[in-house]
């Protein structure tokens, strides 16, 4: 039983608890029965000790501390709830002043949530980015679409040029040594792609088929150290060019990679599926703008240890993502040369934001006296049986029914700041400017110099991709 709960420090609090001697006893006789059988007195068998004899040995305290390893939990936790205390870690400080037939008394430091006090969370402002589609955007998707319905095909009545794909055989050399991981045979490479070292690509434009020729280059100072600055020279055979062969977009192309008949059909849909997509991310924008505020609102000294929580959620979740891929933590910390102490650090911020908004959600649940009904329980446990393939039942052993309450809570006090906030809509002026421009972009001919002229300047931002070259250039070495 609890015999005293003092405040001792910020968010720590001190209890007493006292075990009577008959708890006591009951748990000593327990810890007995389970050690026994790995006793061994003399004029016994060993495990057939009576343990009065093991005492008279031992002494008489051999099984207090397996005693009070069995009445410790419920002990603690019940002496926690009727202090009414919202603890956030483990105890710590743990001292044992009395121990014997008469009974135990405990004395231990618990840290509990930090007192909260709420800034503003009614009438909160954000703004609302405008919501436009453009006729570029929905080209760009149609364009997407071309793409991953494209094929390759070989041309054999030219040379190779930007944006062709040489299919070669190819050995490099370093002071006439061939060098591990320089070889390869029929290897596709995309010309203008940057992916081999610089100068690589543009030394196989304007050869033909059946060709065999010296490529001069000087790897990277930032190379692997056996070839870091080194001039080489590649022996390359040119098998074959390859072109990518975009479909028309026309009727019988959607009418092939959709459920529409004609390209309208398809454009229309295209845009609204946009649009749709550009509505759900201004209202994540919002309402993660005034949840920011919210949370930012706040008076509280949050427990470290309450954020060393948060970032170990954070950093489980990474480790779980990465596992999906096939990796896990301590891999990738080796791969990327980092330390975990500083890997948990780049996300302190990050934790310190999640703690701040929960407080703030579970102090606006207590302010508006917001619960979770039994519907409410009954159609969060039926929507996780339905998300994770489980029956209910499976699902409430998983997910204890308080835990599902504060998550219910929390979405319905997340929306309670979100009904009572001030939305400002941006003006979508630039819509109109937009709209004004489309029938011009209707011409053919419009549309052809623009898609020549984008591909023009922008294909020579793709040559600076150094580390990429030098990274696909070892893969392929």
């Amino acid at each position: 039983m609890l015999k005293t709960s003092n405040k001792v420090e910020t968010n720590v609090y001190e209890l007493e608890i006292a075990i009577s001697g008959e708890d006591f006893e009951a748990a000593v006789q327990k810890a007995y029965l389970k050690q026994r059988k790995n006793i061994s007195i003399n004029g016994f068998r060993k495990g057939k000790a009576p343990r009065a004899f093991i005492e008279r040995v031992y002494g008489e305290g051999i099984f207090y501390e397996d005693a009070l390893e069995i009445l410790y939990p419920d002990a603690v936790a019940d002496a926690i709830k009727e202090a009414n205390l919202d603890v956030v870690d483990t105890p710590f400080d743990l001292d044992v002043p009395e121990i014997g037939k008469n009974g135990v008394t405990l004395k231990l430091k618990v840290t509990v949530k930090p007192e909260v006090k709420l800034g503003k969370y009614k009438g909160v402002k954000a703004t609302k980015p405008a919501v436009k589609v453009s006729a570029d955007e929905v080209k760009a998707e149609l364009a997407k679409m071309q793409e991953q319905n494209s094929r390759m095909v070989s041309v054999d009545n030219r040379a190779v040029k930007k944006n062709d794909t040489a299919v070669i055989d190819f050995e490099g050399f370093v002071d006439g040594v061939a060098f591990d991981g320089g070889k390869a045979e029929m290897y596709e490479l995309v010309i203008g792609s940057g992916s081999f070292i610089p100068g690589f690509e543009d030394q196989i434009i304007g050869h033909k088929i059946g060709e065999e020729f010296d490529v001069n280059v000087t790897f990277p100072a930032e190379y692997q150290e056996n070839l870091a600055s080194k001039d080489a020279v590649f022996k390359i055979k040119l098998h074959e060019i390859k072109v990518k062969e975009l479909p028309a977009l026309d009727d019988e192309f959607v009418k092939d990679v959709s459920e529409f008949d004609t390209l309208d059909e398809l454009k229309k849909s295209v845009k609204k599926q946009l649009e749709d997509a550009k509505k759900a991310d201004a209202d994540n924008k919002v309402a993660a703008e005034l949840l920011e505020t919210v949370a930012n609102g706040i008076k509280a000294e949050i427990p470290a240890c309450m954020i060393e929580k948060a970032i170990d959620d954070i950093v489980n979740d990474f480790n779980y993502r990465l596992q999906m891929q096939g990796l896990n933590l301590d891999t990738y910390l080796m791969y990327t040369g980092m330390e975990m102490d500083k890997f948990r650090e780049g996300y302190k911020e990050q934790a310190e934001s999640q703690v701040k908004l929960q407080l703030a959600l579970e102090e606006i649940v207590k302010a508006e006296k917001i619960e979770a009904t039994g519907d409410d329980v009954a159609a969060e446990y039926e929507k996780l049986a339905k998300m994770y393939n489980m029956d209910v039942d499976a699902v409430k052993k998983a997910i204890p029914e308080d835990t599902l309450k504060g998550d219910i809570t929390s979405r319905k006090a997340v929306d309670f700041v979100k009904d009572n906030a001030v939305i400002t809509e941006e003006k979508a002026a630039a819509k109109k400017t937009a709209e004004k421009k489309e029938p011009a972009e209707k011409k053919p001919a419009a549309k052809k110099t623009t898609a020549k002229k984008d591909t023009a300047e922008k294909a020579p931002a793709k040559k600076p991709a150094a580390k990429k070259t030098t990274k696909k250039a070892a893969d392929a070495e």
